[in-house]
């Protein structure tokens, strides 16, 4: 059965990108003052293979599209952002940085809570308790890195275009003219970012990692990789059912501490910030009929 769009997208270095059914946009404040908006058309692999729209299977779609979609914005807004006398990004420096995020991001927050908790696992207790120890473990280790990156000034300013993101698709979503005006009234915090997902999956990890038993230190580590298409699947369908049942009393409960967290990866944008936010949303929209628009692409996560 189809369903509405949902919008959503990401900051990027001195912009943000938005993600409609058909188009991606990318808009850029360049140093100039002017904005600078890029387009292209999505890909089609979701209606070549349908299996991708299956419920569980389509969260592990979602994440991988998201993330290389992700990473090559940020890297396009970076380039775009630079003034005309500043060296562009090569291939090479683009992929040697994904590939550095990609390995501190396994050692950090799968490699190094494993380990602890398997060298102190005779203190612990039994299975489920030794990964509740590790999930927690897993998420200080997310709360300090984001802290810590929070206080780097380039980060602070992809924040605020963050926070600027989610106040344009709130405006969108109260069916409000997309002005500046109205979009600096909502809230800089919302259900379907990718901030969110990420603690759900950090929460419903425990769960999972508990049920692949104990073993060695590197059964450990390649088991947690190796189900992780799991994990994200349902955190997936949870993030859908969540934003669907929002106005319910629990369902508010359930996302309360994601958005807490989303605290720390937004920041208040300024009217500038929220026009390159407003931007790119407008062009997504511009071929669109909103009341009226249906899709059978999965929707997006809004990234952190």
């Amino acid at each position: 059965m189809n369903k509405k769009f949902q919008y959503g997208g990401m900051a990027a270095i001195e912009g943000v990108m938005m993600r409609g059914p058909k188009e991606t946009s990318l808009a850029v404040r360049k140093p100039d003052g002017t904005i600078e908006l890029e387009i292209e058309t999505n890909s089609d692999i979701a209606k070549r293979y349908p299996f991708l729209k299956w419920p569980f299977i389509r969260g592990t779609f979602v994440l991988i599209d998201s993330m290389a979609v992700g990473i090559r914005m940020l890297n396009k807004s970076a380039n775009m952002s630079m003034a005309e006398e500043e060296e562009e990004l090569t291939a090479g420096e683009i992929f040697f940085t994904g590939m550095l995020a990609f390995v501190l991001a396994i050692v950090l927050f799968v490699a190094l809570p494993t380990g602890i908790v398997h060298f102190t696992s005779q203190y612990l207790g039994g299975v489920l308790a030794q990964n509740i120890v590790e999930g927690i473990i897993r998420i200080i280790f997310f709360l300090v890195y984001v802290y810590a990156i929070s206080k780097m000034d380039e980060i602070d300013r992809v924040f605020m275009y963050h926070g600027a993101e989610h106040k344009s698709i709130h405006t969108l979503e109260a069916g409000q003219e997309l002005t500046v005006e109205n979009a600096r009234r909502h809230s800089t915090m919302h259900p379907r970012c990718g901030t969110s997902f990420l603690l759900i999956v950090m929460v419903i990890s425990i769960l999972v990692f508990a049920l692949l038993g104990e073993g060695n230190l590197f059964y450990r580590v390649w088991s947690r990789i190796a189900v992780f298409p799991v994990v994200a699947g349902l955190g997936y369908e949870f993030i859908k059912l969540s934003a669907v049942c929002y106005e319910k009393g629990w369902a508010r409960w359930l996302i309360a501490p994601g958005l807490w967290l989303q605290k720390l990866t937004t920041r208040e944008p300024d009217d500038q910030q929220l026009e390159v936010a407003l931007t790119a949303l407008k062009a997504v929209l511009q071929k669109q009929s909103i009341p009226d628009q249906k899709t059978d692409e999965p929707d997006g996560i809004q990234s952190a």
